[in-house]
């Protein structure tokens, strides 16, 4: 498995973030329209913003259960492929950085007191380097 593929499950976690963001934005912004009384006749071509703004909330809530879909299988290929390693120290490696969404340095210090970020890092590119079919291919 390449660093590509073991960090989709990261990007398609920033994406629901984001849409869930989103969605609050256009939730908030459908439940705070009110009409503005000034007096003045009624202009041709009134729009119905709540209309417009839950149509939008139903595509982003749709696209969002799509993506945490895709979360759960990416989730569960990852954990098939990380239980599948031998090495108990590069399982919890991956499970911290990809699964749990770490960076290189909270990696380390999980791993152990005397591991650097370094190590770490070079600990994980070796092993995805020696486990690709081309030991000369980029990760």
């Amino acid at each position: 498995m390449t660093k590509k593929e073991l960090s989709q499950l990261y990007y398609l976690n920033r994406e629901i973030e984001e849409q869930q963001r989103r969605l609050a934005e256009l939730e908030e912004a459908a439940t705070s329209c009110t009409a503005h009384i000034t007096g003045m006749p009624h202009v041709k071509g009134v729009s119905d913003k709540v209309g417009d703004y839950a149509a939008e909330i139903a595509d982003l809530k749709s696209l969002l259960d799509l993506n945490l879909k895709k979360c759960f299988y990416e989730l569960s290929r990852l954990n098939r492929y990380i239980q599948s390693i031998d090495d108990s120290e590069m399982r919890q490696i991956l499970s911290l950085r990809y699964i749990n969404g770490l960076s290189w340095n909270q990696v380390a210090a999980s791993i152990s007191i005397y591991a650097t970020e370094d190590s770490v890092r070079k600990a994980h590119d070796r092993f995805l380097r020696k486990n690709k079919s081309c030991p000369k291919c980029p990760l």
